[in-house]
């Protein structure tokens, strides 16, 4: 997967934390406890990234979960309506998120962890299907999978050698 390095100085990015989970390591001395957090940031016009921070404590876990996320934006390329330009397929591991565009009105109907995901990236009209794994991870990476495969109808006529109007009929 092809990743371009994007500026976020000065970009104003949200965070949503999708999952914290309690991971523990039992070791001579007793349990040590730890916690791994989710998170997905964007800036609701086009950019989105999911990371995972792991501490001994849930805010330090969830600072460096959103550093990691900003290390990994992506760029999302929408539609005059905020939906996506093409149906597409997203997977990572076991989860497979089917993503289809959606009419002005629609809304964002998708389960909890791609919706998180659709709603930071500034998509307002999209349909999802998990399929597959319901792994939180899973399924977010799988959603940022299938975004970061999305192609504008100029990108698709100009690899084509068409016009945008033969592309679009």
């Amino acid at each position: 997967m092809k990743r371009t390095i994007i500026d976020t100085s000065e970009m104003e990015l949200n965070e949503n934390v999708v999952t914290i989970k309690r991971v523990t390591k039992v070791v001579k001395g007793g349990r040590n406890m730890r916690f791994t957090a989710l998170v997905v940031v964007g800036d609701g016009n086009g950019h989105v990234g999911a990371g995972l921070g792991k501490a001994t404590e849930i805010p330090e876990a969830i600072r460096k979960g959103k550093e990691d996320a900003t290390k990994k934006l992506i760029t999302v390329k929408l539609d005059e309506n905020h939906s996506i330009p093409h149906d597409i397929m997203g997977k990572h591991t076991g989860a497979s998120v089917l993503l289809k565009r959606a009419p002005e009105g629609t809304g964002i109907i998708a389960g909890g962890p791609a919706r998180s995901v659709c709603e930071l990236a500034g998509i307002t009209n999209i349909r999802t299907k998990s399929l597959g794994s319901s792994n939180k991870q899973n399924v977010v990476l799988a959603t940022i999978d299938a975004l970061s495969q999305l192609k504008s109808p100029e990108e698709v006529a100009r690899l084509r050698g068409k016009t945008v109007e033969e592309i679009l009929g």
